[in-house]
């Protein structure tokens, strides 16, 4: 499967370098012509560093599709990892080593390798051309008439899940990109046949520059990756960068309009631009809007006072309202047919790792969510408490030092809702232990601000203490964009031996 080209249109590269409003080559620059491009080594050999990653191992789907040979090397086995190399036969080797890049034409890493990385040493002493992810997800939406890169703070997955199930039930078979897996296309990625284009855009490290959008969802902003962005007004001006990559002509945009500064950047934009919100100012609106017993929202999709259709969804809390506002106003201004957009989320389940029911153990619902800073936490959080409960657990894993020290005194209370919160160690990602932010420092501040917590530093020392301690009607609720899911298998798989293990030792009595 080869590079798309617009209908009757031969395939002409956009451009990646800066552009002004209208699209071309600032005067006096020269674009830079050291990247390589992926549409140049077709059929050639591509090694992909951090494989398992949700954005790469979709990525090595396309790529595979389009007929590339690859290879990919990740530090921890994961699902992801076996399904590459079970079902899709991709050499996945566990462990970065110099001698993974040997061979390969085209090197692709994410930037969550380091340059210190042996790999990426390797492949600048072989002197092969390398590429990161970013760059890679932009090469190949190239050359598809409908771009879409939905990007925010929070919600961007939820909302490219919800604009997935839309765009598909609406008949418009797009190739789909996301950070999330979703049942309905049986993972991150699906190959589609139109040229509709449909991507999760992340705006950590500015990554979303690389992209090359039609049409843009933004869903609010707000701080994070306060590692990489200098303060609030950085980011700001990074989404306005984004939404500034639109074609003035025919671009499309649809943002927060409860946001303030997103509805600041929209208003920059010389192509078309739509809010979604709840105020009474925004382009799209839920009118009669009203919520389950577990949270779940209902309401008539407004356009500027029309009704167009109406949404009843399974998935609760007002933020997924507020996503489903921005999907279905995209689909609409996509020509979308709204009374089948609106019963296409009616069915809309949600993403893994998305507030989503793992497993009931011993009586105790356990529940996991990606929700990795306190705003996403505290809204978690308030979709548990409408759920079914005796006492209601929080399990935080904090996310990298850098977001802690910036947000600290937030993290302090995220969890309030909660009648226990335990706290493990800081996962590091990409980070080093800088020495002057613990997980304790955390639990301290968090019992002086009233809230009930404990430090489990592992996951086992977790577990523990939630077998001790829980009782049949409880739920626990672990958050973190980590590896903290595994507790959740963890704790399942346990349950698992300790079932078969009953099984044996009647078998033998």
């Amino acid at each position: 499967m080869a590079f798309p080209a617009r209908p009757g249109m031969a395939y002409k590269q956009r451009a990646v370098f800066p552009r002004t409003k209208a699209g071309r080559i600032r005067r006096g620059e020269t674009p830079p012509m050291s990247t390589p491009h992926i549409r140049d080594y077709q059929g050639k050999h591509i090694h992909m560093i951090g494989i398992g990653g949700s954005s790469m191992s979709g990525l090595a789907q396309m790529l595979l599709e389009k007929g590339y040979r690859l290879t990919g090397s990740d530090n921890l086995e994961t699902y992801a990892t076996r399904h590459l190399r079970d079902d899709l036969h991709i050499p996945v080797t566990i462990g970065h080593k110099a001698e993974n890049v040997h061979g390969a034409d085209l090197v692709v890493y994410t930037v969550a390798i380091l340059p210190d990385n042996p790999e990426r040493v390797e492949t600048r002493r072989l002197g092969i051309p390398a590429i990161e992810r970013a760059t890679l997800l932009g090469q190949l939406m190239e050359g598809y008439e409908t771009a879409i890169g939905v990007c925010g703070t929070h919600g961007k997955t939820s909302t490219t899940s919800m604009l997935s199930q839309v765009l598909m039930e609406c008949g418009k078979d797009p190739t789909i990109h996301i950070g999330g897996n979703l049942d309905f296309i049986g993972g991150s990625t699906r190959i589609g046949k139109s040229h509709t284009f449909l991507a999760e855009a992340c705006e950590f490290n500015a990554s979303f520059l690389h992209l090359r959008p039609t049409v843009a969802v933004v869903t609010n902003i707000e701080e994070d990756h306060l590692d990489f962005y200098k303060d609030i007004d950085d980011i700001q001006q990074t989404f306005g960068k984004f939404l500034a990559l639109l074609p003035e002509k025919d671009g499309l945009a649809v943002g927060n309009g409860d946001d303030p500064r997103v509805v600041e950047e929209l208003e920059k934009l010389h192509c078309r631009h739509y809010t979604f919100g709840f105020g009474e100012g925004c382009d799209y609106r839920p009118a009669n809007l009203r919520y389950s017993e577990l949270g779940c929202g209902e309401y008539d999709l407004s356009f500027r006072g029309e009704e167009l259709g109406h949404v009843k969804l399974k998935v609760a809390g007002f933020f997924q309202v507020a996503n489903s506002l921005a999907a279905l106003g995209c689909a609409h201004q996509l020509g979308a047919d709204m009374a089948i957009a609106c019963r296409a989320l009616d069915e809309f389940a949600g993403a893994h790792r998305r507030f989503e029911l793992t497993s009931v153990v011993e009586g105790v619902k356990l529940y996991h969510d990606y929700g990795h800073n306190p705003t996403e936490m505290r809204n978690a959080l308030s979709v548990a408490a409408m759920q079914p409960h005796n006492r209601l657990w929080a399990v935080m894993q904090p996310h990298t030092y850098s977001r802690v020290k910036r947000l600290f005194k937030d993290y302090l209370t995220c969890t309030k809702a909660a009648d226990i919160t335990l706290v493990t160690d800081i996962y590091a990602a990409r980070e080093k232990d800088p020495g002057d932010i613990k997980a304790e420092m955390v639990v301290e501040g968090m019992k002086e601000n009233g809230v009930n917590a404990v430090h489990t530093p592992t996951f086992d020392d977790t577990e523990k203490y939630l077998r001790a301690h829980w009782q049949p009607g409880d739920l626990v609720l672990t958050m973190g964009c980590g590896n903290i899911n595994q507790l959740n298998d963890q704790i399942a798989d346990h349950e698992k031996a300790k079932e078969t293990n009953k099984g044996e030792k009647k078998c033998f009595s």
